[in-house]
């Protein structure tokens, strides 16, 4: 009777309780699509916009040519690439009326949202309610997440495809050995937007079948050899047609795969090797060539620029999902679930370390391992509330509070950053004031829009027009064509300093310091991220420094 009466007692709370963490998790979608909404335009454009969005033109005059135009077949190194997030922006701008790469920043924002709810239902689903709402509050308040999402086209969208296929598999998981049609969907669909996004997504493969490795031994310890194999063999044949979806979502976004069957193998060895003329980045203070980076290179930028509160609960939920794992009580679909999410969160890492592939451009290739990372963290988080409400109660309110400020910090950087949170780094690395020797911060270049805004401003402003018979003439370090956008028709752009009128440079390391009057200075923290200079009546060499070796 006791029971009885405090599981009647318990239950309205508890549903009370999940219902209010479901209720702020949809707040938290809608506050951060409504900021979303109106900030998308603040984003410029980095060095692959304008190549991206001529592929999405090739591909869908393949499309509409009924592939007689097969020049996107060869376009670059693209076509070795999806092209998904590139058509469904080109084909967006053709029904709204927003300039082509402002619909480009928009459709990055939708599909940025779109993974933070796919992570929150995924958490939800392995850790309950208050894991999914801090696995949410995680991934939207990582700075890097939130501004690749804006403007990277190839990344973070494939971070999003790839949470969705971790969400099918852990479905599968726990439904296994009768997986039900929308499980096979999400699967399906996972697959082909992952793999059709970035070959790289056959990770996902690894992930799956080292992770069924506990829940195939309990069936075959459970079950008989015999029964799970036929168990098994029928897993694999319901979910044929989920796998036939993947495949055509995959040959439609990225035609090149099913032109030849073995193609994605080929943009496998393409892409084992470094492809481009080596350059050389700063990484820890020191000039250092991409296909030389240490292997140090991604455990120490994953450090310095992931928020501090999202590394404490990652580390937390990697010793709780270990544990699980060896724990014989646990129950073998949810040691399944958990190691794939540890392998998600890890092993492209670990591959990295081991193998020293070319690293560049900071951690944006790894943008999806970290919503991942973040459902472990929102585990880690709600195991801890759920120890203390058994045990310290009292604890509860500072573990809280702490939970809070950890979110705080990044929030106020976000801020303070905006609109290059991509940049961030963290209070280890004591922030970009500290980090903007060390590292690169503004390698895609997006304060050029802020740049070129400013000089149309000062230039109105001053009244002045350019000499009779030409243009206004800036030479640009940095990507010339996202400037060229940003200050429109009216400009030249090009490299030559010699006859230019203004010069536009990032704050990286390679763009030189002027003896020149400053027109324009984009600054965040204390640091310039980039200038314009008036250099009429000037003689510059060049724009490029020459750093000592």
């Amino acid at each position: 009777m006791s029971s009885i009466t405090t599981s009647v007692i318990e239950t309205p709370t508890r549903r009370s309780m999940e219902q209010t963490c479901d209720d702020f998790a949809f707040f938290v979608l809608a506050l951060v699509s409504l900021v979303a909404g109106l900030t998308f335009r603040d984003y410029g454009l980095g060095w692959d916009d304008y190549t991206h969005a001529e592929y999405a033109d090739l591909l869908l005059r393949m499309y509409g040519s009924g592939f007689k135009d097969t020049a996107a077949l060869s376009f670059a190194n693209l076509y070795m690439y999806g092209g998904g997030f590139d058509m469904a922006a080109a084909l967006l701008h053709k029904l709204i009326p927003l300039e082509l790469f402002e619909t480009r920043r928009l459709v990055g924002a939708i599909v940025g949202v779109i993974g933070l709810a796919v992570t929150w239902r995924l958490a939800r689903r392995v850790g309950g309610p208050l894991a999914g709402l801090a696995a949410l509050l995680l991934l939207a308040l990582c700075p890097i997440y939130y501004g690749h999402m804006f403007m990277n086209p190839k990344d973070a969208p494939f971070a999003v495809a790839m949470i969705v296929l971790m969400l099918g598999l852990a479905r599968l998981a726990e439904e296994y050995p009768h997986p039900s049609p929308r499980t096979i969907l999400i699967v399906g669909l996972g697959a082909g937007l992952s793999i059709g996004s970035r070959v790289l997504g056959g990770l996902a493969l690894i992930y799956a079948l080292a992770g069924f490795v506990p829940l195939w031994l309990d069936d075959v310890r459970t079950q008989g050899r015999r029964e799970a194999v036929r168990r098994f063999v029928h897993v694999l044949f319901v979910l044929l047609p989920g796998l036939i979806l993947g495949y055509l979502v995959m040959g439609l976004i990225w035609p090149w795969s099913i032109i030849r069957v073995g193609n994605p193998f080929t943009a496998v060895t393409y892409f084992s090797h470094f492809f481009e003329k080596p350059w050389k980045e700063m990484f820890d203070g020191a000039l250092v060539s991409v296909p030389d980076m240490p292997w140090s290179y991604l455990p120490t930028l994953f450090a310095l620029q992931l928020p501090e509160v999202l590394l404490g609960l990652l580390i937390a939920g990697l010793v709780v999902a270990l544990l699980a794992l060896s724990r014989a009580e646990v129950p073998a679909h949810r040691k399944t679930v958990l190691l794939m999410l540890v392998l998600a969160a890890t092993l492209p890492i670990a591959i990295a370390i081991v193998k020293r592939p070319a690293l560049y451009n900071g951690i944006r290739h790894f943008i999806f391992v970290i919503p991942p990372m973040t459902v472990l963290g929102g585990i880690a988080f709600a195991k801890g509330m759920n120890w203390l409400k058994d045990n310290r109660v009292s604890w509860q309110p500072v573990a809280l509070t702490a939970f809070v400020f950890g979110l705080a910090l990044p929030l106020a950087e976000m801020i303070r950053l905006h609109p290059y949170q991509y940049t961030h780094f963290n209070y280890i690395a004591g922030t970009v004031r500290e980090a903007d020797d060390r590292f690169m911060l503004d390698y895609w270049g997006l304060a050029l829009k802020q740049a070129s805004d400013g000089l149309r401003e000062q230039l109105v402003e001053r009244q002045e027009v350019p000499p009779e018979g030409r243009k206004w003439k800036v030479a640009v370090c940095g990507p010339q064509r996202p400037a060229q956008v940003a200050l429109g028709p009216d400009f030249a752009i090009g490299w030559d300093s010699h006859a230019a009128d203004f010069a536009m440079t990032l704050g990286e390391f390679y763009c030189k310091g002027l003896n020149a009057p400053v027109m324009v200075e984009i600054k965040r923290d204390d640091v310039v991220f980039a200038r314009v200079y008036d250099i009429r009546g000037r003689t510059i060499s060049s724009l490029l420094s020459i750093p000592a070796p």
